[in-house]
């Protein structure tokens, strides 16, 4: 394993009260519900494949879930939306049930996509897919920021996630320059878990240290820097930005720091990481973050987490045995809504 440099963020200035504020109680502990709710799928999801229950592949986002939470939280669900194959979050985000994405996972027709997307492409009606290709979703998302900005629907924002490994595909930098040339509502998150695969960014992005300021300095649009471990730092930056493209229509190009807690995919035992690194990164679990917050205002107790928490556990147990008990795919369908030759 190679040490590199620690990062030296500037992050975006997180407004607490205003958070606080603005989603209250309730949707505070709505966004501490979905967060338990990714946590646990993927938990259980993961324990399935280990099982001989899923097929493929499988990326867990154990470690990520303050991103993707407080974005869709800020947006609502009337927007655009595309990811990589991480994408199980995103799915439960905007309303797929845990028991049609747990089905798809385990290649059953009361899946998702009917039991022939699995694990990295699952779809909504604002949910443009999880992508295998990586930096696939960042062409699809900038033509989504240009449909509306054609049918002139201001407010209806594109909005792409990808990792740190897409930051050097062809496609990642052609998107950004034509979508700040035509003035697309597109925001394009980075969600830098400093891992691409087994590759350490800084062995992958020249100059990787703040790259996110600088490419977006190169294609003139504004750039934000955060915290993706803290659910508060999220929502003020995402905020801010979104609030930004609704007044320009201009692009912008925001870059989480955070941790996965797993592998890059379920295959991968991560050994370029040390335990003494992953150690440290999982004492800042976003989830318990944000409970401590929360408790520390007295908005929650313990006891409620914990029953949060099994509730969410239960539904995620509750779509595994839905899924078992699922029907397979009739072959006789394997043609069926396939519109390529």
């Amino acid at each position: 394993m190679t040490e590199h440099k620690p990062y030296a963020p500037h992050f975006f200035e997180t407004n607490l009260d205003d958070a606080i504020k603005t989603l209250g109680k309730e949707g505070l502990l709505r966004c501490l519900k979905n967060m338990l709710l990714i946590r646990n799928f993927e938990i259980r999801a993961e324990s399935a494949y280990q099982h001989g229950k899923v097929g493929g592949f499988f990326h867990s986002y154990i470690g990520q879930e303050a991103i993707q939470t407080s974005a869709i939280e800020l947006l609502g669900p009337n927007n655009w939306f595309s990811t990589t194959y991480r994408c199980h979050a995103m799915a439960l985000l905007l309303g797929v049930p845990p028991k049609e994405i747990m089905a798809e996972l385990y290649g059953r027709v009361t899946g998702n996509a009917k039991g022939r997307g699995g694990s990295m492409h699952l779809y909504s009606d604002r949910m443009l897919g999880g992508f295998g290709i990586v930096g696939g979703q960042i062409p699809v998302a900038t033509g989504a920021a240009f449909r509306s900005k054609y049918m002139n629907t201001p407010d209806e924002l594109s909005i792409c996630f990808m990792g740190d490994g897409a930051v050097a595909q062809g496609a990642f930098h052609e998107s950004l320059n034509i979508a700040s040339l035509w003035n697309l509502p597109c925001v394009y998150v980075i969600e830098n878990n400093t891992w691409g695969m087994g590759t350490h960014v800084a062995h992958a992005v020249a100059n990787y240290q703040q790259f996110s300021k600088k490419i977006a300095d190169a294609y003139g649009m504004r750039s934000y820097m955060l915290d993706g471990m803290d659910f508060f730092n999220c929502y003020s930056g995402f905020k801010d930005a979104f609030e930004h493209v609704r007044k320009t229509s201009r692009p912008v190009l925001i870059e989480c720091i955070t941790q996965r807690f797993k592998g890059h995919s379920i295959s991968d035992p991560a050994l370029y990481r040390s335990k003494d690194d992953l150690k440290a990164c999982m004492q800042r679990d976003p989830i318990s973050i944000l409970k401590d917050a929360l408790i520390e205002r007295k908005l929650l107790t313990e006891e409620e987490f914990k029953e949060f928490d099994k509730e969410k556990k239960e539904v995620a147990l509750d779509a595994m045995k839905y899924a078992d008990e699922s029907p397979w795919p009739d072959p006789i369908t394997l043609e069926e809504e396939v519109f390529a030759p």
